[in-house]
């Protein structure tokens, strides 16, 4: 189904980061960085694996030479839920006030120090501020506070973007909160961070860095939107020549380092480029936004059945974020080929510059993710962690509710469409 030209189409794109700091050596800056906001006491919020490895403790150690108070909070939950925010957000009410925080981690810790931020500086519930229609999809009416972000893991790209993603487990749903608000007040992307992050996460978290950068690539054109209003513009506003920039080098990026650091952790030129890729898929998704595989991820992860990938910690059934939204990634672009064919053969040939274009183009793109996602250990398909065709219904059902990203797809979308995906996403190859 295509796109119905609006008859009035925009004409303005918006674009939004972060105060950047890349670096080896960068997270040993910030308590410099925060004594210029005059702040006295800082949390630090993290997770007890990444705890375990020092870092945490040692931002917070260094910021006491510039006369600031921090203590490390380290109850983070990995793939964040409306239970674990919110007591996250109550520890933090507990012990506070707090004039600014800094979260290290990974997408789980960035996420939950925005929910924190969120409702320590505003009134109300988590629920009031959760998209629609799971939530009411209030707006925030109070500044938060000072906000570093600092990823150990490459993928995430919420130390980018506005975006805090959770489950909600009444409902077996992930979703999420949407506002340029939440974007931290500066990433700090310290390569040497990454080096102990293990071979699937590795994995797995590069999936969704290349997710970010071809979904952006790919999602409607920010003149094929309705003209807005200044006060209804939003921080995802369509793929447009800055977010086509950062996606383009992301992939490229990602070619010739993704498989040397899942096989070669120790490898700094890999993990460098990682990192920035990560960096600058954020900065082009965080604007541009992404569609049908991270919609579809949402119901995946939040479904998730006995499941539970090697290299991460416990043992509760888990499909990781980035690996939720490849699984069907392959499938999703082969459906969208139609829209802007020249994009996907692009994108297809920015991440295999040495692979020959196949007789049938619209296979490229699948082809790539594909060969890739088998070097690299991602599971084969939906059946593979776990589900089945008799879990469509559901998950068709949980990406519907995800219109805020379907809005962003270049093709229009329906329940069929979705189960078509999920259909053919249950063995990949």
């Amino acid at each position: 189904m295509s796109l119905d030209l609006p008859a009035d189409p925009e004409s303005v794109f918006t674009y939004g980061a972060p105060q950047l700091k890349f670096g080896s050596g960068a997270s040993d800056e910030i308590g410099f960085d925060l004594s210029r906001y005059g702040v006295g006491r800082v949390l630090v919020i993290t997770d007890a694996g990444v705890a375990a490895t020092g870092h945490p403790q040692r931002v917070a150690e260094q910021m006491s030479r510039f006369g600031i108070e921090a203590q490390v909070f380290d109850g983070v939950h990995v793939e964040p839920t409306d239970e674990s925010l919110t007591a996250a957000v109550e520890a933090a009410r507990s012990s506070g006030p707090w004039d600014a925080y800094v979260a290290v981690g990974g997408g789980s810790a960035i996420d939950t120090a925005k929910a924190i931020n969120l409702l320590t500086t505003n009134p109300g519930e988590l629920m009031d501020y959760i998209n629609v229609p799971v939530g009411k999809g209030q707006a925030p009416s109070e500044p938060l506070r000072p906000l570093v972000a600092v990823p150990t893991t490459t993928g995430t790209g919420s130390e980018s973007t506005t975006i805090c993603v959770l489950d909600v487990l009444s409902l077996k749903v992930k979703t999420g909160i949407s506002h340029a608000r939440l974007r931290p007040t500066m990433a700090v992307i310290d390569p040497a961070l990454t080096f102990s992050q293990p071979p699937m996460v590795t994995a797995a978290s590069g999936m969704d860095i290349l997710c970010h950068a071809l979904e952006s690539y790919t999602a409607r054109w920010y003149t094929t939107y309705e003209r807005k209003t200044p006060e209804q513009r939003v921080p995802y506003c369509g793929s447009n020549p800055i977010s086509d920039m950062w996606a383009e080098k992301s992939l490229s990026l990602l070619a010739g380092s993704f498989r040397r650091a899942v096989r070669h952790g120790d490898d700094p030129d890999a993990r460098g480029d990682m990192a920035m890729a990560a960096t600058f898929a954020g900065m082009g998704f965080g604007n541009a936004g992404v569609h049908i595989p991270h919609a579809n991820a949402y119901p995946i992860a939040g479904q998730v059945k006995g499941f539970h990938p090697d290299d991460y910690p416990g043992d509760e059934p888990l499909v990781p974020h980035g690996m939720s939204v490849a699984l069907t990634a392959p499938e999703a672009f082969r459906f969208t080929f139609e829209a802007s064919p020249e994009r996907h053969v692009r994108a297809a040939q920015l991440l295999a510059p040495n692979a020959g274009l196949p007789t049938e183009p619209e296979e490229f793109l699948p082809l790539v993710l594909t060969d890739l996602m088998r070097d690299i250990g991602i599971p084969d398909g939906l059946g593979a962690v776990g589900f089945d065709r008799g879990d469509i219904p559901a998950l068709v059902e949980g990406t519907m509710k995800q219109q805020r990203l379907l809005a962003t797809s270049p093709r229009a979308v329906t329940e069929e469409d979705i189960a078509g995906i999920f259909e053919r996403s249950m063995s990949l190859w």
